[in-house]
């Protein structure tokens, strides 16, 4: 009897009920949490610039306002997950992280699951406005004309709101890391 392989299986979010519809990492500042409070806006989309339709689903993990990632501010979790919606986007309230010990400059790590991925894959990001970005590690192995592909950008006239576009392959496909 010969086997016949089977197909492998991808990751999700096929079911969302262990999903959160809090788009907050806490409590922020307005209530107590230290540190500057914005929105990250993140668009998910396929090689072809097509949304991920509520296929894709984003978690973050990031450091609190003075780049610590054990969360000393009892008002702040530093995590976070959500789906995307029709237009492939979801938008996260949280605190602009603080530069950590090893130099990095202050980022937001990030996994992202979509239908058709074998394994979810890993990035970050950046603020464009980020002096220490210069002299961050992580992004110094980034080839330079590939950076901006990890750089949220702030959203014209909108304070503290702020906007990335992580594409899944193609032409200006998003930086992903293997750990």
């Amino acid at each position: 009897m010969s086997l016949i392989p089977t197909a492998s299986q991808t990751v999700g979010p096929f079911f969302n009920f262990a999903l959160t519809t809090n788009a907050s990492l806490g409590v922020l500042a307005r209530d107590g949490a230290r540190g500057e409070r914005v929105f990250l806006s993140i668009r998910v989309v396929d090689g072809a610039g097509a949304p991920a339709k509520g296929d894709a689903m984003i978690e973050l993990w990031q450091a609190d306002a003075q780049g610590r990632y054990t969360h000393a501010d009892p008002n702040f979790s530093g995590f976070g997950r959500l789906e995307t919606d029709l237009n492939g986007t979801c938008t996260f309230e949280t605190i602009r992280p603080g530069s950590v010990a090893n130099g990095s400059a202050p980022h937001i790590n990030i996994i992202v699951l979509a239908r058709g991925l074998l394994k979810q894959l890993y990035t970050r990001i950046y603020f464009a406005d980020a002096p220490a970005n210069a002299n961050d590690p992580a992004l110094a192995l980034v080839p330079e004309d590939r950076r901006t592909t990890l750089l949220a950008k702030p959203i014209q006239g909108q304070n503290n709101r702020w906007s990335i576009e992580i594409r899944l392959q193609g032409e200006a496909e998003t930086v992903f890391f293997d750990l």
